[in-house]
């Protein structure tokens, strides 16, 4: 069985998916961008301004699903240029606590909406 999981809190999709999908014990959220909820637009600001906004969006999809960071299992990081690497990872590392996931980041020449980071997750109930 498969529930979809959406959030106010974050923005709509852009196309024709949901924001997440949970089957059984566990959770696939779609790659998100740095949009605001409120005004559906890229936000404006550094690479780790867009991350922190692309984390929260997923925390908040997690929280719907009764899950937390600490349930996260995999990762998929695009980015848009490959050397801002290390600034998305100072973000990245500090909505972790301890049992990193497991993860990919691959450089992509353009994101939707031409966002500078996309991440999604898979998320697995303990």
């Amino acid at each position: 069985m498969k529930k979809v999981i959406i959030s106010d809190k974050v923005p709509s999709p852009i196309g024709p998916y949901s924001h997440g999908l949970l089957a059984g014990d566990t959770l696939y959220l779609s790659g998100q961008i740095a949009l605001d909820a409120t005004t559906n637009k890229i936000i404006k600001g550094s690479i780790k301004d867009e991350t922190r906004m692309v984390m929260e969006n997923l925390k908040s999809l997690l929280e719907v699903a009764g899950m937390s960071m600490d349930n996260v299992v995999k990762t998929t990081i695009f980015l848009k240029d490959m050397n801002n690497f290390v600034h998305v990872n100072e973000v990245y590392a500090s909505y972790f606590t301890k049992d990193f996931p497991a993860r990919a980041t691959i450089e992509a020449s353009r994101l939707p909406k031409d966002a500078n980071v996309e991440i999604s997750m898979e998320a697995k109930k303990f």
